[in-house]
This record gives C-alpha cells, sequence and structure tokens, in this order.
C-alpha cells in the first residue's frame, strides 16, 4: 500500500547558507528503502533561513525510519555553491515525527547520511552496522593523522583551511582566513607603523603611546601597576597564565635562598620554614626553560632565564615575591634577588621571570590547543554522528580543526618572534607534554596537587571549579541516560577506539601521563568527557582571553628579551630595563598575537548553548536547559562580583566562554 511522508528541510541562517543546486533525499527503515527523490518545490527551494515542505511517497511503508540520505547535484549553468543543511524532520504515514539533525555545510556531488535523533544508536549497530561502519570507514579516510613536529600531538593531515571538509569549515572561510595574521592585527590595534622599526626603546613613555590606542580598562591597570610586587603576585593567580604557582614545603636544593635572607620580609616573629609549614610559601620553577636554544632578531642575539621564584602570603592575604634565581644551578655568577635590592636589580629580575611565564603561557595555551584537535579528529575517526557521545561533543569541535590549522600557518614557525624562536617552542612544548599529566587537566586534581586549595582571592579557581563541577554534573546526566552498566561501556568498540587513538597520537602513547588507554566504567567516561568540555570550553578561555589585557604592556609579558640574565648585583639602572626589552617591531609583533588570540570570536556561541538540536529526546533536552540555566545563574553571580573589584576576573565568565577552541 503507497505511504505518503512529509519532509520538512530546514536551510541554515548564516550567510550564504543557501543554495541554488539540486538536492535529492533517500529514506531507509527498517522494512525498505525509498526511492531517490528530488526535492522540488515552486521557486527556489533552499533560501536562507528558510524551511521548504516536500512529500516522499513509497510503494509500501518503510516501518521504523532509522536513515536518511541527502545527495547535492550541480544545477546547470549555474557556479557551484556549497548549502549549509540545518535539519530534516519527516512525518510518517504513522503519524510519527522523526527529527534528523544535519547542522553541516554539503558541497557539490557530497553525500549525507544522516542518522535520526532518538538515540536508537544499539538498534542501529545491530541491525543496520554497514551504515555506521562505511561512514567510519569514509571519516579515516577524511580525517588522517600527520605529525606537525616529533614529540609533540599529532593532528589532522589538512595544509591549508580550503581542504578542510565543509562540516568542519568556518562559514565564513574567506573573511577569517584573510583576516587571521599578524598584518591584519597590526593594522587594527594601529600598529603597522612600528613593523619595519628595529631600533630600541628610547624611554617607557614612547611605549605607551605607541600601544594606547587600542588599551582595555585591565591593560590601563597593568600599565600603571605592573611593578608593584602585589601586582606581580596577583597575575600569577589571575592573569593570563594561573598554572605555574604551587605551595612550596621544602626548598629545591638548587634555590641557594636561605632563611636570614628573606627574614625581613615576613611577618615579624615568624621564619621561612615556620611559613612553610603553615602553607603560606609558594614556589614558580622555569626549570623547563633551561637550557633552551635561543635566536638572533634584528642581528641581535635574545636571551631566556629559567628562573625560580619565591612567593610569600602575607597576613593580609597578599601574594609577595621574595627571592628570586634567575638560573637553574646555583653558583657566585647566579644570586639570589631579593625586594631589599636596589630599585632597578629586583624589576630586571622581575622582568626576566615575566618573560619566562610568558613563555610557559604561550607553550600551554598551543599544547593545549594541540590537544583540542585530538579530541577533535578521534571523535570524527571512531565514533558516528549517531553516537550520544559524538552528538554530546561535536558543538565543542567547532571551527577547531581550521583554527588549529591557521595557527600552524600563521603563528608557528618557521622563526616566531620570542627570545627562544620556532626551534625553542617546540622543544619547551615537548617538555610541557612529558610533564602534562591526566591529573594537571583535571582543574579539581590540579588544585590539590598543586597546594592551592586555600590561598585567597583566587579567582581562577574558584570560578574554574565551579564550571567543572556544572560540566561534570551536566556530563554525568547525560552520559548515564545512555550507559546504563559498566559493561555497557566495555562494549562499545567506537568508545574504547575513541580514547585509544587519542592516547596514541595525542599523548604518544606515554603511560606516565596517566590518560586512560580504554574505558572500563561509566565513572571514566564521565570524567574523560567533562575534562574534555572544560579544557576546549574553560581552560582554554582562561588562557587565551587575557593575553591582551596582561601583553599590550609589553613589559608585563615580554616574549623575547635581548640581555642576558645579570650575573651580579648593583649594575643594573633605567637603561638596562630598556636595553632588555625586545626592539619595537618586536614588541608590536607580539601584541599583535595576543590581540589576535585574544580577540573574541564574531559568532561566538557561548559554553552551554546549542543551537543545533542533535538531542530530541525530552530527557537529554531538559539536561540540557538545567546545565544552560545554572551557566546563567553563574554569569550573573561572576558579574555581581566583578563590580566590588580593582581588576575584574572575567575570563571563565560563562557568558564570555566559547564552547569550543573557535579563536
Amino acid at each position: 500500500m503507497e505511504a505518503i511522508y512529509d519532509v520538512e528541510v530546514t536551510t541554515g541562517s548564516m550567510t550564504h547558507a543557501g543554495t541554488f543546486d539540486n538536492i535529492f533525499i533517500t529514506l531507509i527503515g527498517t522494512q525498505g528503502v525509498s526511492e531517490r527523490t528530488k526535492l522540488d518545490s515552486y521557486g527556489r527551494d533552499f533560501k536562507t533561513g528558510m524551511k521548504v515542505k516536500y512529500k516522499v511517497i513509497t510503494r509500501f511503508t518503510l516501518a521504523n525510519l532509522l536513515l536518511i540520505r541527502l545527495e547535492k547535484d550541480h544545477f546547470m549553468f549555474l557556479p557551484e555553491n556549497d548549502w549549509f543543511c540545518s535539519l530534516v524532520n519527516i512525518r510518517t504515514p504513522e503519524k510519527d515525527v522523526i527529527h534528523f539533525p544535519c547542522y553541516r555545510w554539503m558541497g557539490e556531488g557530497e553525500v549525507i547520511e544522516l542518522r535520526e535523533a532518538r538515540g536508537l544508536y544499539m538498534y542501529l549497530l545491530l541491525h543496520y552496522s554497514f551504515f555506521l561502519k562505511n561512514e567510519l570507514k569514509l571519516n579515516k579516510q577524511v580525517y588522517q593523522w600527520t605529525e606537525y613536529k616529533t614529540g609533540l600531538p599529532q593532528h589532522a593531515f589538512f595544509q591549508e583551511p580550503l581542504s578542510l571538509p565543509s562540516v568542519v569549515r568556518f562559514s565564513f572561510t574567506k573573511d577569517m582566513d584573510s583576516a587571521f595574521n599578524c598584518s591584519t592585527a597590526l593594522g587594527e590595534i594601529k600598529m603597522k607603523k612600528l613593523v619595519k622599526k628595529t631600533d630600541q626603546w628610547i624611554q617607557m613613555e614612547d611605549m605607551k603611546s605607541a600601544f594606547w590606542s587600542s588599551r582595555t580598562a585591565v591593560s590601563e591597570y597593568v600599565h600603571l601597576h605592573w611593578m608593584d610586587d602585589d601586582f606581580f603576585g596577583y597575575q600569577l593567580l589571575n592573569g593570563s597564565h594561573p598554572m605555574m604557582l604551587r605551595r612550596c614545603t621544602e626548598l629545591p636544593l638548587n634555590f641557594a635562598v636561605t632563611n636570614g635572607m628573606v627574614q625581613p620580609f615576613l611577618e615579624s616573629g615568624t621564619s621561612l620554614t615556620l611559613e612553610m609549614k603553615q602553607g603560606n610559601i609558594f614556589l614558580c620553577d622555569y626549570k623547563r626553560l633551561a637550557d633552551l636554544s635561543t635566536q638572533f632578531i634584528n642581528g641581535k642575539q635574545q636571551y631566556v632565564a629559567a628562573p625560580l621564584c619565591l612567593l610569600y602570603k602575607n597576613q593580609v592575604g597578599k601574594l609577595l615575591p621574595i627571592a628570586i634565581q634567575l638560573q637553574q644551578q646555583a653558583s657566585e655568577d647566579n644570586p639570589v634577588f631579593l625586594p631589599s635590592d636596589s630599585e632597578y636589580d629586583w624589576q630586571l629580575a622581575k622582568l626576566y621571570v615575566r618573560n619566562a611565564d610568558c613563555l610557559e603561557h604561550q607553550a600551554s595555551f598551543y599544547l593545549r590547543t594541540h590537544l583540542a584537535e585530538t579530541f577533535t579528529v578521534s571523535l570524527m575517526r571512531n565514533l558516528p554522528a549517531a553516537h550520544p557521545i559524538h552528538k554530546l561533543l561535536v558543538p565543542h569541535t567547532r571551527y577547531t580543526l581550521q583554527i588549529n590549522t591557521l595557527i600552524r600557518n600563521r603563528l608557528l614557525g618557521p622563526e616566531g618572534n620570542t627570545s627562544i624562536g620556532d626551534e625553542g617552542m617546540t622543544n619547551l612544548m615537548k617538555r610541557a607534554l612529558s610533564d602534562l599529566t591526566y591529573s594537571s587537566l583535571c582543574l579539581p586534581e590540579d588544585i590539590s596537587d598543586r597546594g592551592l586549595e586555600s590561598i585567597p582571592n583566587f579567582f581562577y579557581r574558584g570560578d574554574g571549579l565551579r564550571l567543572w563541577s556544572f560540566i561534570n554534573d551536566f556530563v554525568r546526566s547525560m552520559v548515564e541516560f545512555y550507559y546504563q552498566s559498566d559493561s555497557d561501556v566495555q562494549q562499545d568498540t567506537e568508545l574504547q577506539d575513541w580514547i585509544k587513538e587519542i592516547f596514541i597520537h595525542g599523548f604518544l602513547e606515554q603511560s606516565s601521563t596517566g590518560i586512560p588507554q580504554c574505558f572500563s566504567t561509566v565513572e571514566e567516561v564521565i570524567k574523560f568527557v567533562s575534562m574534555v568540555i572544560f579544557t576546549v570550553s574553560a581552560q582554554h578561555s582562561a588562557l587565551r582571553a587575557g593575553q591582551f589585557d596582561y601583553g599590550s604592556w609589553f613589559p608585563n609579558a615580554p616574549g623575547s628579551l635581548k640581555q642576558p640574565p645579570p650575573t651580579s648585583k648593583g649594575s643594573s639602572d633605567k637603561s638596562t630595563l630598556l636595553d632588555t626589552l625586545p626592539d619595537m617591531n618586536t614588541s608590536a609583533y607580539l601584541v599583535s598575537v595576543f590581540w589576535l588570540l585574544s580577540k573574541p570570536s564574531s559568532d561566538l556561541v557561548s559554553l552551554g548553548q546549542y543551537p543545533e538540536d542533535y538531542f530530541c529526546q525530552m530527557a537529554p533536552q531538559k539536561r540540557i536547559r538545567d546545565f544552560q540555566a545554572e551557566l546563567s545563574f553563574f554569569s550573573e553571580a561572576i558579574k555581581d562580583r566583578n563590580k566590588g573589584l580593582q581588576v575584574p576576573y572575567t575570563y571563565m565568565c560563562p557568558d564570555n566562554i566559547s564552547n569550543s577552541v573557535s579563536i
């Protein structure tokens, strides 16, 4: 008996989403397959933002409708243009409405198979495994692994953004592609005039006038307070790189600081030993920078230190630097600098620490950005679009492959404008990857491991732990909906392949990282998926969004220094600082990178917002709404708190956090 299926197709609302090309549909059910049917109505069918209805007639009912196949062919003499299909809804002869989310671009000759959105994945796996296996086979041909640099996480084998599949590309590829470069950024912040100036800075006021046109409220504060000891400590907690500080319970053997040296900077009646026992002494150790190669810029040798910086939390909760040793090996020509030294000796020592922190920041930022690509590529290769974990994570991969491709092409190499250059940065990232652990990627464990549970005014910790909790609760509710037992996890071969490839290609089979090689329990899946979402959203924002705020006054975050670290005290003056800072063009380039990486995306999708309805069941939809409500309330709480702060901490406000590594 003839059966009629009512088909409603929604074209995306973004610019150029529509197409003149021919679109065909095939319906696949448990009892048959429809004929390939052209979707053709009166007038132009696929206009931007439009919903158009069609009918597909079959000779008999297809029973349970599981898959649809969309095909796109060129229309006559018109130029080919991609089409963005948002959603296909089908009303069956039995009056059921079945949703087939798409939310991707289609190019000429492309074929897309869509799964229904009700989460009947196990049914598909049992009865239509051919389609799932074929999808993964094709994806593995498209998303192939390749090596960027030996010893770093592997990435997708795409050389240019336009070679990426349409499903993972920017919706505005050409505009963004041309804009994502330092030349454009220099123009935006009005610094193009500095590009060809290889002179050194004559006075600090010249820097202010050169960089002032693009200032922010925070960068103004940085300019006024960058030399203050309490602000130096504050940045290690709430600046653009809150990742180096840890509690010090015992001095490293290679740190030549003594009780007597720092006694004048502690509260009366106490000692360094006692303060360490009470948890008030902290350390930043930049040992990964030791013995890295440096480069020449403008024909001048550049330098980097590998400092140890000791800090003290006083009775009013301020974190203050009390001792700095600029190299790792204690010796007579490697003095311990103290706040009681001359003003310029102390400021110079802090300058080398800020340079070291800037380099560690860039390595940490790029490494985590690489890992986001690892999660994405393995997702595309191993989890079919119908898989619940794919649907949960795919919104958190938006634009990740393209932004990584642009960063590799535009910002990394061949030389770079930091003191350690591309070779040094590569080696620093390798060392950082070797030190990286699963615990360090999970914020509650990282804070505990670093002994930072009780230090006051630590907004990165407070905001981050709340976000981790919200994300973890949301992930738990979603994962437990689809996995009722540990055996469900153990028997999910696609899920096991996903984590296996992440371990192999992202963490290079380093078991010391603690990254799981397989999943045995539901709890393990919840933790890992929570880590992935936190890393690509909240953690990425914490490391990205403040770079221009804290680095546009570049003496506060100098990526390069052109004088060697001092080997004695008493020889520094105001001119020493200026001689040490990078030249004008180097400074401008570094600030342009900070601007490029900090500016918000023009089409930001903030954390917890899911414009694409991948889940159509009531229970997952309610969990998404609950997650969004928690994030909304938390955003308002952060905004209220920030009203009372001299330096607002906004980088972990959900409204400002992108759902994915998209910039």
